[in-house]
């Protein structure tokens, strides 16, 4: 492998390493911003540094791929592209359509953000995977795995959400 694919290889999980961290801190200060019922402007600094990261993660994730697949089909062809390529490409995808809708204020709020951390997740774990060299899985194992992490991120994040309602709720009345 020549020395310029393994810098791309590298960029790229790189780039998932602070996509992931990132998303992170994203929901995290999603929810300490809203605890109080309102989001002042030092956290709406803070998220939106969060959301520019994601967004350079994003596009270097994008860049990266695109040159190890068309890498992989001028070398091997169709044949050299795995259900692990694959699965990369389509959470590129969920992750590009999701920021999209979010942004258009088309997908709702209790599932856009979660499904965004989950296709992050989704990601790392792949590198991981990688790492192990465990990426012979067919695509409808990864396509039920990823189901089960959005379901997960979506009742954790919807559960965070009521749980701070209802505390800033009970403030209130007191």
């Amino acid at each position: 492998m020549s020395i310029i694919l393994v810098l791309v290889a590298m960029v790229q999980f790189l780039a998932v390493s602070l996509g992931v961290g990132s998303s992170t801190l994203a929901v995290t200060n999603f929810f300490v911003a809203i605890a109080d019922g309102k989001i002042d402007e030092t956290e709406r600094k803070m998220m939106g540094i969060a959301y520019i990261i994601l967004r350079v993660a994003m596009v270097t994730i994008l860049i990266t791929t695109g040159l190890l697949v068309a890498h992989t089909l001028m070398t091997q062809g169709i044949a050299g592209i795995t259900t692990f390529t694959i699965a990369q490409i389509s959470m590129i995808i969920v992750l590009y359509a999701n920021a999209t809708l979010m942004t258009l204020r088309l997908m709702p709020s209790t599932v856009g953000p979660a499904f965004q951390a989950a296709a992050w997740y989704a990601l790392g774990a792949l590198g991981a995977l990688m790492a192990l060299r465990l990426t012979e899985f067919t695509y409808l194992q990864f396509v039920l795995s990823f189901a089960a992490d959005c379901a997960a991120n979506v009742a954790i994040t919807n559960g965070l959400m009521w749980y701070l309602k209802a505390k800033r709720a009970k403030q209130l009345k007191q």
